[in-house]
Formats: structure tokens, sequence, C-alpha cells
């Protein structure tokens, strides 16, 4: 009776330790989370930032510019499944395409025209969904494929977006297969792009030394 008293005790408390790691787990596959705060620890700043009022750099080649608002940012957001951007943009500015593996996405535009749109997959025939959109259009980016944005404007222009995810990640099409460390074998992209060898080297070294669009976090 003494050893089976001693092992229900034994496994309540293994219980109770599995429990703890779990609630700082994030049950959906898509949504990718970090180590959890001791809530002792926990103040009002962790569910707090300032500064979305402020435009990016836009002096780029690609003439944008995202602030990302998500859990490094804001580090309750940790397994709660939400995030925003704002999205800056110069006349004829474009966030090129690509792709958020972890999360569904929401854009607001604020000020000027965009032209947003997706692919869907082999699947669908590779079907793009595109639309105009102007201050106060909204529109909805599925989890997984290939989107764009672009200022088709004169003016500049801003728009916020909205993820289903605290860390929704981001895999840039040209920089993943242009300018990945170390770089993918030339005739591996001649042949699957139909290029010939110089025009890829090219974009390589375009891509390479790419800079990065997404507003540095400032510890």
């Amino acid at each position: 009776m003494k050893g089976l008293l001693q092992f229900l005790i034994a496994k309540i408390i293994l219980l109770a330790l599995a429990y703890s790691v779990v609630t700082c787990y994030d049950p959906y596959p898509f949504k990718i989370t970090v180590l959890c705060k001791d809530p002792k620890l926990v103040t009002s700043n962790d569910f707090y930032f300032s500064g979305l009022n402020t435009p990016g750099n836009t002096n780029n080649r690609l003439g944008s510019s995202v602030t990302n608002v998500d859990v490094r940012r804001i580090p309750g957001l940790n397994t709660l499944g939400v995030a925003l951007s704002r999205f800056d943009f110069a006349p004829g500015g474009q966030i090129p395409p690509h792709i958020h593996p972890r999360a569904s996405q929401l854009i607001l535009v604020l000020e000027g025209t965009l032209l947003v749109g997706f692919v869907s997959s082999n699947d669908y025939n590779s079907t793009l969904f595109s639309k105009v959109l102007y201050p106060g259009d909204v529109f909805a980016f599925p989890v997984g494929l290939v989107q764009f944005h672009a200022n088709i404007g004169k003016t500049n222009a801003v728009a916020i977006g909205a993820v289903g995810s605290q860390n929704p990640g981001v895999v840039p099409i040209g920089k993943t297969l242009f300018g990945s460390r170390p770089l993918i074998d030339t005739r591996l992209l001649v042949k699957a792009f139909a290029l010939d060898v110089n025009t890829v080297r090219y974009i390589q070294r375009v891509f390479s030394s790419e800079e990065n669009i997404v507003t540095p976090i400032v510890n």
C-alpha cells in the first residue's frame, strides 16, 4: 500500500510538472512561441509598445519599410496568436512576393493606393487574387500563400497588417532563392527559372547584399 501511495504521489508530481510546461506551450502548429516569462516578473510594459505612428525608412531599393509589433516587441503576446505590422511605401515602393508560413493576414490601408494580391496553390491552378485598395479598404491573405503589396499611387502609402500569430515568420521569395547562405547552385536556378547563367549570378549578387526592409528592434 505504501509503495502504491508513493507511486501515485510521484505520478501526480510528474503530471504537475508536465502541466507547468504545457501552459507555456502553444498548441496551434502555425504559432511558434518563445520561452514564457516568470509571471511574478511580468509588468505592464510586457504588454505595451509605442511608436507605430512613426514612419519607417523607405530609402532603399524596394521603397518600403515594415515595422513589426510581435512577440519580440511585446512579450505579453506570447501564445496569444496575434501581432501587428506597419507598412510604409514610397511612391512605386513595394513589399515583394513573400510567404507567412505560420499565419493568415489582414491588411488595412490608411493612406495611398495599394495593389495587393496572393496566388493560390497548384491545386487551384495558381490563380491570382488581386485588388487595388484605397484608404479604409481591407484585404485578406490566407496562410502560406505567396503574397505582395505595391504602392501604385503618386504619394506615400501607409497600411496596417494584422496576423493570426504572435510570430508569423516571413519567407521572401527572391531573397530565399537567390540570396541564401550558402547560395543555391547556379545550375539549379538556371534550369528552374529558364534563365542564363549571367542573369542568375547577377540576381544572386543583388540579393546577397540586399538590405533588410524590416525596422530593427532597438533594445
